[in-house]
């Protein structure tokens, strides 16, 4: 969550509705806790004018990373429910059908499961917290190898065909096209294909960043202002690429750092609050709220 006191956006990674992320019976709890204290939720277009802007009150800005299946079927008919603005950051090889979706389809697998196998490591499932630990383990040793390979022999293994199960979870063009007029609904980008921009040279990156306007802008024919940085931590994006966002024509980027947005701060480097399926509780929501999460994240970072 993007908050002004004030912005904080909140990153589900696609997936509130399951067990490993965020449920939406939570993600309504907490719209509803912020709409009674007051907090105003807002696009990220108001988020930004308000934030430049002295005299409004506290506001704060919802968003969804990458976008999956879920986000247009289950999300967004949320927040139109509850009268309640919501920014979708997509990752455009997702609805491309490039994206290989692994942890996607790596859930699919543990939440029915009783033991799965990988890397020569036997993972007994006996209940939630056996499942979120092999998720973590499996998940972590893909993303170190940087492809796709692992991933494609674990579903070789068990007998599944990964394109069905990216088919299962990914977000389509069509799906976009149905929401994006809907009122309080804002598109943003996410790169084209979710890859660590830090890491990319120069031309590289400049292309993920503005390749994911123009292919956004190119299907949906809507303008797109806004931008996330993948995985968006210190060590993921810095000067170099908060320049390449303001060079690409966005008028945002957002990170993962935890902080409120305070007058006069860098409009390509805001920061944002992730929510995820270990903050179940409204006590997480007022840490956030307040500055208290991004105040102890400080302080531990610096001991």
């Amino acid at each position: 969550m993007i908050f002004h006191r004030a912005v904080a956006s909140a990153d589900w990674a696609g997936m509130p509705n399951r067990g490993f992320h965020l449920d939406l019976g939570y993600l309504e709890r907490l719209v509803k806790y912020v709409q009674a204290r007051g907090w105003g939720i807002v696009s990220m277009d108001e988020a930004l004018r308000r934030a430049t802007e002295p005299g409004h009150r506290r506001f704060v800005n919802f968003s969804v990373d990458d976008c999956y299946r879920d986000t247009a079927e289950l999300v967004v008919p949320l927040f139109q429910r509850l009268g309640a603005p919501i920014t979708l950051f997509v990752t455009t090889d997702i609805p491309d059908r490039k994206l290989r979706l692994r942890n996607a389809g790596l859930e699919a697998f543990l939440r029915q499961a009783e033991c799965v196998g990988d890397d020569g490591q036997l993972y007994v499932l006996h209940g939630p917290k056996q499942r979120r630990a092999a998720y973590a383990a499996i998940s972590a040793r893909w993303e170190r190898e940087s492809g796709d390979d692992a991933y494609l022999r674990f579903c070789e293994r068990l007998g599944e065909d990964p394109n069905r199960l990216d088919d299962l979870h990914r977000i389509t063009w069509s799906m976009l096209e149905q929401i994006r007029d809907l009122p309080g609904v804002e598109i943003g980008a996410r790169t084209v294909s979710h890859r660590r921009i830090s890491t990319l040279d120069r031309g590289t990156a400049e292309a993920e960043i503005a390749g994911s306007r123009a292919r956004l802008e190119e299907r949906l024919g809507i303008p797109v202002k806004h931008f996330a940085f993948p995985y968006g931590q210190s060590a993921d994006c810095g000067p170099r690429d908060f320049d390449l966002v303001r060079d690409a024509g966005f008028a945002t980027g957002t990170t993962t750092r935890k902080a409120l947005i305070r007058p006069g701060a860098n409009p390509y480097a805001l920061p944002r609050h992730t929510i995820n399926g270990t903050h179940r509780h409204l006590a997480f929501a007022q840490a956030h709220l307040s500055g208290f999460s991004a105040l102890a994240t400080s302080v531990l970072r610096r001991g």
